[in-house]
């Protein structure tokens, strides 16, 4: 049986009649949109808005200034440097005889007296060395009673001798040797008294050294140091051990500061200086210069020399070993004209290019820059001992020279056609500055960007070139 649906019949086309393919690659040559060149067109709009927005404005330099008033002050010019406080005179009690220690009666900070004793060696040793001297030299002189009753004996022998051999009783020989004798034990005498006064000589070092024993004060004083505790052995072999430390008088001190090379041509005898501790914040102290000293001290390479100050200590607030932070005045000045250090190292950038071009005029050609025409010699080189400060003048710097004089550190006394009250130029503002860096960068991004346009120019033209022939 058919089916009554019958499913409709494609019509057959005619080979002619059907279309032909197109190439892929000739499709994507042809099928561009058609809207391109607009798109293209409000790209580069953008991109030119937004770098004319993002461009920052060309500034001059001249026009921001961070500037400081000249002012009348007093200016003090000062060196700084580190010492020791010590004082004035300070003797190391030591020992001339070994032996131990047997009884101390002095302490720390104890007051003595020139002569006082402070402590005593154990005498034992010393003693016997004493007797024992005193033994030699009593031996010493019997020898010598002993070679004189030897020597009278000898010349009584002689003289007998010379009258037997007058009486032609004894030969020549005999004599010869009996008056020999007598000159020997008359030699033997002086010998004998040599010794005796040997033994004296011993005698007396046994009882100096037995005082040795005995440690007293050389001076008048206060103990600042010890050393040594009772039952204590020192050896005095090469050099005399120090027993105690005692400062003359604590009311007069002295400094020793280690001042540099470079500044102690700055200082001298009877120059003011004052310094300060840590154990007394707050607290000045004074004194004054009482010797340079001419022998260096190095270390670690560094060259510096040694300026005593005398310092009044009448309430003892200052301790032997405390670390002194030292400033000497070398020069002071009251209420003169001052700068700032900082005006006076001060130089105007140069204009932006193109920007002083427009600007320069018969007196702004000297502030730009070395080589600007027109200029008022701002750049100049300076007379000696003159430096230049720029003025703030009507919102331009304009150049004025000045003689430095005595110099705080911060700021400096000048001498000059400066007025109280002017502003001084000491540095460009750094909104300024930063404008200068960012207009250098944008000017040589601008140019590597540029070219980098011309490659992707030579892309995009490979990318989206007209259709042609191949």
């Amino acid at each position: 049986m058919r089916s009554t649906t019958e499913l409709p019949r494609r019509e057959e086309q005619s080979p002619s009649l059907q279309p032909r393919p197109v190439p892929v690659e000739d499709t994507r040559r042809w099928h561009l949109p058609a809207r391109w060149p607009l798109w293209l067109g409000v790209i580069a709009v953008v991109v030119a808005a937004g770098v004319w927005l993002l461009k920052p404005k060309a500034k001059d330099p001249a026009a921001s200034f961070e500037t400081a008033a000249v002012q009348r002050r007093d200016v003090e010019s000062r060196v700084t440097a580190t010492g020791t406080v010590s004082a004035l005179v300070t003797v190391q009690v030591g020992s001339q005889v070994s032996g131990r220690i047997q009884e101390i009666l002095v302490d720390y900070n104890s007051p003595v007296k020139k002569g006082q004793v402070i402590a005593r060696i154990d005498p034992q040793l010393l003693q016997a060395a004493v007797e024992r001297s005193r033994a030699n030299l009593i031996a010493a002189r019997a020898n010598v009673q002993k070679a004189r009753v030897e020597a009278d004996n000898s010349r009584r022998q002689a003289e007998r001798s010379k009258t037997l051999r007058d009486q032609q009783f004894i030969s020549q020989s005999e004599l010869d040797t009996a008056e020999s004798a007598a000159q020997v034990s008359q030699a033997q005498v002086t010998s004998s008294e040599a010794s005796l006064a040997q033994a004296q000589a011993a005698l007396n070092e046994a009882d100096v050294n037995l005082r040795y024993a005995t440690i007293v004060s050389p001076t008048d004083g206060i103990v600042i140091s010890r050393s040594v505790d009772v039952g204590q052995t020192v050896a005095a072999s090469l050099q005399a051990p120090t027993l105690f430390t005692i400062a003359e008088d604590l009311r007069k001190m002295q400094v020793d500061t280690s001042v540099a090379e470079s500044d102690v041509g700055r200082l001298q005898d009877g120059m003011r200086a004052t310094f300060t501790v840590d154990a007394w914040p707050g607290v000045a102290f004074e004194g004054a210069i009482r010797q340079i000293r001419n022998a260096s001290q190095t270390v670690q390479n560094v060259v510096t020399y040694d300026a005593v100050i005398d310092v009044a200590n009448p309430e003892l607030k200052l301790k032997p070993g405390m670390t002194a932070n030292v400033t000497f005045i070398t020069a002071h000045r009251e209420n003169v004209v001052t700068v700032p250090n900082a005006a006076l190292r001060f130089r105007p950038p140069e204009p932006p290019a193109g920007a002083g071009a427009a600007r320069q005029g018969p007196g702004v050609g000297g502030v730009g820059g070395a080589g600007a025409p027109g200029g008022a010699g701002a750049f100049e080189k300076p007379a000696p001992g003159t430096k230049t400060v720029f003025v703030l003048s009507e919102g331009r710097p304009r150049p004025v020279r000045v003689k430095p004089g005595v110099t705080d550190g911060t700021y400096t006394e000048v001498e000059g056609e400066l007025r109280e009250g002017e502003q001084v130029i000491t540095a460009t503002a750094a909104g300024t500055q930063s404008t200068q860096s960012t207009q250098g960068a944008s000017q040589g991004s601008g140019q590597r960007t540029g070219g980098m346009g011309g490659m992707g120019g030579g892309r995009s033209g490979g990318g989206f070139r007209a259709p042609g022939p191949f």
